[in-house]
């Protein structure tokens, strides 16, 4: 089992910024995946990004150039400093751990993160 606590979240006006924290524990393999999917009212969890154990990153085309996803290994902590938020990105925010020796998926409880015009 692994343990996903996130932090972060909150209330911002469009063009400032919040950072995620996602702390990974329990089981955790040293292959793995850590990364951020959206979900907003009415509308499906959508990956946001996603960084490997060796640091290869995947990002939603919108986030580009905004958001940055990092993570501290020594920590099993994935980050999201998301710059330059417009009203599009609210949503709450679900951390993933995705475990590669048994290819199973753990989520956090989700943060919420709501941009105003």
């Amino acid at each position: 089992q692994v343990q996903l606590v996130e932090s972060g979240g909150g209330l911002v006006q469009a063009g400032g910024s919040l950072r995620l924290s996602c702390a990974a524990s329990g089981s955790i393999f040293s292959i793995n995946a850590m990364g951020w999917y959206r979900q907003a009212p009415g509308i499906s969890r959508d990956l946001v990004a996603i960084i490997s154990t060796d640091g290869n990153t995947n990002y939603v085309d919108s986030v580009k150039g905004r958001f940055t996803i990092s993570r501290d290994n020594a920590k099993n902590t994935v980050y999201l400093q998301m710059n330059n938020l417009k009203p599009e990105d609210t949503g709450v925010y679900y951390c993933l751990y995705k475990n590669y020796e048994t290819w199973i998926d753990y989520w956090g409880q989700g943060t919420q993160v709501t941009v105003s015009s």
